[in-house]
């Protein structure tokens, strides 16, 4: 993040970029979270920052009309959660040009019920994580079962397609690739244990970032203008990609 910040600089005035990645929901969905790890801590001015620009990736990327926003927080309840997680829900409420959903709980990350959900770095890192580590031992126990005896093993056979596509959908490596988003120019950051296949991945995540001119988009929506060209797609080793 400080190499891009350093090579690249922000659009719209915005002070840190957040990472930003996409994770499965309910029936073939996706939801963008951010951040995930970039800003451990973060202000309610930040939060908002942050809901801005997943809004205007889902809507651009996805092609979503009117992507669905929330905060991430213990609860749903307006009294519950950090100071500055309160602080940007009022502030988010005052914003017309976004679908703002308010507040959802970690399992409703999963629901499909919103498009981007808002959190600061330390709790977006642990979800992340976290959810990898789930489908993993999910695929992982579900092909056990299926190994356990000889009856099994029959039924497996059997449904083999449908697990090779259940484990396609939850496999993490193919959600590799998160986006650093505020700066001008296009970052996408890899898993440090992917292999070539999720390197893969993310490279198609930062093809489709340049096709959509993703930093242009944010610095005319979000207001200002990039302070370098946005034609150049960075690498986390802090080499660019022409």
């Amino acid at each position: 993040m400080a190499l891009g910040r350093r090579a690249l600089g922000t659009v719209a005035g915005i002070p840190r970029p957040a990472i930003s990645t996409a994770i499965p929901t309910h029936e073939q969905g996706r939801c963008y979270l951010l951040d995930l790890g970039a800003n451990v801590e973060a202000s309610a001015d930040r939060l908002v920052d942050f809901a801005r620009m997943g809004e205007v990736m889902a809507r651009h990327v996805d092609g979503l009309a009117r992507p669905r926003v929330a905060l991430l927080n213990v609860g749903v309840e307006g009294i519950k959660g950090t100071a500055s997680v309160r602080q940007a829900d009022a502030r988010l409420r005052e914003l017309p040009e976004l679908d703002y959903r308010g507040y959802v709980e970690g399992d409703g990350i999963f629901a499909g019920r919103v498009d981007v959900v808002v959190c600061d770095g330390f709790v977006g890192n642990a979800v992340l994580k976290a959810s990898e580590g789930l489908a993993r031992m999910l695929v992982s126990r579900v092909q056990a079962t299926f190994e356990a005896h000889w009856g099994s093993r029959l039924v497996g056979l059997l449904a083999r397609p449908a697990l090779r596509r259940l484990r396609g959908e939850l496999d993490p490596v193919r959600y590799n690739g998160a986006s650093l988003l505020g700066l001008a120019g296009i970052v996408v950051k890899s898993h440090g244990g992917s292999d070539a296949d999720g390197f893969r991945f993310a490279v198609l995540r930062a093809v489709q970032e340049v096709e959509h001119d993703l930093p242009r988009r944010l610095a005319r929506e979000l207001g200002g203008a990039p302070q370098h060209s946005t034609s150049r797609a960075g690498a986390t080793g802090g080499d660019d990609r022409q």
